[in-house]
């Protein structure tokens, strides 16, 4: 399924100032963007299990609404909160709660997905919570964020919006594997 995410190399350069003034200026016209979706196919992987689907993502401010949809399993989950709440519903019977998105998620689905850094690397940009290393493509393009242990590769770009929006990002670390090939953006 998720074929359009096959490896791709990106020849990758260290920072120049041309390619840094560029991504300052992207992170300075998305950061303010608290309200936006996508829709995309997700796959996870932790070395021994993985599993894939069609995700929709909206993100309001603090609340969002996490929907994956398995294809060959037809079940749907949902992940919804804001920073202090999280709800998981399509797991169990019955909704799950707590106050930690990220621990609902590894506990009850097996994902060890930082939400909260993914949130910002979706969009091109370097999370808020660690310093991080950049590198760019030769399209000046963001390539890779390496932050808070996680390597994230960014394979594709959406080069008709402004500004650019990535089509394709892989996060790693160690054997932890998310993998998104997204189809569309909505900005508002």
């Amino acid at each position: 399924m998720l074929a359009a995410c096959a490896p791709m190399q990106v020849k990758t350069h260290a920072p120049n100032a041309a390619d840094e003034a560029a991504q300052q200026a992207r992170e300075a016209a998305l950061s303010g963007r608290t309200h936006w979706s996508l829709a995309a196919h997700i796959g996870v992987s932790n070395g021994r299990d993985s599993g894939s689907g069609e995700l929709d993502w909206h993100q309001d401010g603090d609340k969002y609404t996490f929907t994956v949809r398995a294809p060959v399993t037809g079940k749907t989950w949902k992940l919804s909160g804001d920073a202090g709440h999280a709800r998981l519903e399509g797991v169990e019977s019955t909704p799950i709660e707590g106050d930690d998105a990220e621990v609902l998620l590894h506990n009850r689905v097996g994902w060890d997905v930082p939400l909260a850094a993914l949130r910002a690397w979706v969009l091109g940009l370097r999370a808020p919570v660690a310093s991080g290393r950049v590198s760019y493509a030769d399209s000046g393009l963001l390539a890779q964020i390496d932050q808070s242990g996680w390597s994230v590769e960014y394979r594709d770009w959406f080069t008709e919006r402004n500004p650019p929006l990535p089509r394709r990002v892989f996060a790693s670390r160690g054997t932890t594997r998310v993998k998104m090939a997204i189809e569309s953006w909505e900005l508002e």
